[in-house]
């Protein structure tokens, strides 16, 4: 995927969304003029992962300001409701404050208001392109890396975090392979995930999700990177579901483990992954496939869209400040207070 492509945009005036639900079979854009128009492409995945939440909320909050035509409650409610668009995700929460902050400090200024949502998006693929640069000392010359989801550049403001190591590794000249789980039930690893490094030239397996244990136990992973959507004070991981099982599983095999994000994912107030909010979706994501029922239509569902890894099953940390390893409290601690790895 060349870096032109943005999975969000501002441009005269409107966010500019590439419609993920649509990928790979046609690449089309959405355009979002309002707060509401913002919060529905984040709640129905328009735009999906958590940097790119982020990056869209701040849109979509100069919106929240330009809509509330300098009332301060009616912004504050705007924004309150715009973090209401889905649960998991910290960078929501914490993009949407940053904005309501800047209002505040600049008298809510429209002006400056925007200019402080394109230095979030600035600021991400700045993170996105340090934190895959810091992870080149963990990938060897003809590594096999194992991915679950998507955590590319459709997934973030731009090149990536758990893609961009991937990508940075194979710029590098590395001779790297990768497989790519499926992700049911969305299925963001095919349609996303595969499409991206398949634009990008670099050589990639899919695999149903339940395949991934049995190349792990056969040897023929030698890494593990994805994404997150939120990091506690203590390291557990919240991401898409199916992260914590393959955490086991290599845990078990000796296989290294790593979550790839930005430290804005690092939502210092959440002592312990227990506390993280998990999203429950729609039950009919899983009793159909694009429109096709394949489960009777009444059968209850289980459907959460996330699940935390405990930091006893990860490796590391990879961000723009360096790798956090253990003990994950006290360097997520130092982290907080402004130290570089």
């Amino acid at each position: 995927m060349t870096e032109d492509i943005r999975a969000l945009e501002f441009v005269d005036g409107s966010l500019r969304l590439i419609d993920q639900r649509l990928l790979p079979m046609h690449l089309e854009y959405l355009e979002a003029r309002s707060e509401e128009d913002v919060f529905q492409a984040i709640r129905t995945m328009v735009v999906r992962g958590a940097p790119a939440i982020g990056g869209a909320a701040a849109y979509g909050a100069y919106f929240a300001l330009c809509e509330a035509e300098g009332n301060a409650d009616s912004f504050k409610a705007r924004c309150t409701h715009l973090m209401s668009a889905r649960p998991t995700a910290v960078n929501l929460e914490w993009s949407v404050r940053r904005m309501m902050r800047k209002a505040e400090e600049t008298g809510y200024d429209k002006d400056a208001l925007l200019r402080e949502a394109d230095l979030i998006v600035r600021e991400d693929v700045e993170m996105n392109h340090r934190l895959s640069e810091i992870a080149l000392s963990l990938i060897r010359h003809g590594d096999t890396i194992l991915t679950h989801c998507n955590a590319g550049a459709l997934a973030t403001c731009g090149w990536g975090t758990a893609l961009g190591v991937i990508r940075t590794a194979w710029d590098a000249g590395l001779d790297i392979k990768v497989y790519a789980d499926e992700t049911r039930p969305r299925l963001q690893g095919a349609r996303l995930t595969a499409w991206e490094l398949t634009e990008a030239g670099i050589p990639v397996t899919l695999i149903p999700d339940s395949a991934a244990a049995t190349l792990i136990r056969e040897g023929k992973i030698d890494l593990i990177v994805l994404g997150a959507d939120r990091i506690t004070a203590n390291g557990d991981v919240a991401n898409k579901l199916g992260t914590f099982p393959l955490s086991i599983v290599a845990k078990e095999y000796g296989v290294p483990f790593y979550s790839a994000a930005p430290t804005s994912t690092i939502d210092f107030s959440m002592k312990e992954g227990k506390d993280i909010p998990i999203e429950e979706r729609d039950p009919d994501e899983v009793r159909m496939i694009d429109g096709v029922q394949i489960a009777p239509r009444d059968v209850p569902v289980f459907n959460p869209s996330f699940d935390v890894t405990p930091h006893q099953n990860i490796t590391g940390i990879i961000t723009e400040k360096g790798i956090i390893r253990p003990p994950f409290d006290r360097n997520i601690e130092r982290i907080r207070e402004g130290e570089t790895l």
